[in-house]
């Protein structure tokens, strides 16, 4: 099986921390040049310095704020002027939590641009370079919300499934350019998401974090919480020459806790 991304670009969104930086690992492991973008320059100078660069990768950063796309594509658009990418992961963090009935309409058109237009928008600047090279790898980090809604995350669940559909429709237009694109879902990981949700919860049940992230726990059938490494794992894989004939689905990795298929 080819898993060599040797002599390939990844950008990789969300890259400074948890699963964003966890698949930015995994596919230098692989050869690929990884860039990262993220907001806080620090952490990403942090990040990078952990990529492996024992081929001769050559790894760098970028500091962009996805919620302005003025400024997404003025730096990324320079960018992709004198560099083609390959590999794209578009990670964001999750909206704040909550029940949909609480939600007002300005969350709704925040977490919209946030991810659904941010990814849009990085997408079709990185699309044109990803035909000149026939190879293109799309990956998008959503969650099991979109095979099952999840409680309290009205928000996240709503747009998520529009994420969901926008890559779907996405992946029919340029697979015959050799791009694939697919969507992987994790479910209850340990980053500092899973954190804030485990806390949100707590506060509105009355019940001690402890009891929540145990709650969580046992609605796992593997009975565990996953690691953000083994959501990159399968980052990694559908990034490599091996997916080449995978496009346009859901990947789960999320124990078995999602009931659907």
């Amino acid at each position: 099986m080819n898993l060599s991304l040797l002599g390939k670009n990844a950008l990789v969104c969300g890259g400074s921390r948890g699963i964003g930086k966890a698949s930015a690992i995994e596919l230098a492991l692989l050869g690929a040049n990884v860039t990262l973008l993220a907001r806080t320059e620090s952490a990403l100078q942090a990040a990078v310095s952990e990529l492996e660069c024992t081929q001769g990768q050559i790894h760098d950063y970028l500091v962009v704020d996805s919620q302005n796309e003025a400024e997404i594509r003025e730096i990324i658009g320079n960018i992709v002027s004198k560099r083609h990418y390959n590999i794209l992961v578009n990670n964001t963090g999750g909206p704040p939590a909550g029940a949909v009935t609480e939600a007002l309409p300005q969350q709704f058109e925040l977490a919209f641009r946030h991810h659904l237009v941010a990814n849009h928008v990085i997408s079709t600047l990185l699309i044109p370079g990803m035909k000149a090279s026939g190879y293109g790898r799309i990956i998008n980090i959503i969650s099991t919300s979109v095979k099952q809604p999840l409680e309290n995350l009205g928000v996240s669940n709503t747009v998520r499934g529009a994420v969901a559909n926008w890559s779907k429709t996405l992946a029919n237009e340029v697979a015959q350019f050799g791009i694939t694109v697919n969507n992987v879902l994790p479910g209850a990981t340990r980053t500092e998401r899973l954190e804030e949700i485990i806390m949100n919860n707590a506060a509105k049940s009355g019940k001690t974090p402890d009891e929540v992230a145990a709650q969580m726990q046992s609605a796992v059938p593997m009975k565990r919480i996953g690691e953000a490494q083994e959501i990159a794992a399968a980052v990694a894989f559908l990034a490599s020459p091996a997916a080449s004939y995978i496009t346009g689905i859901n990947v789960p990795v999320d124990g078995g806790r999602t009931k659907c298929l």
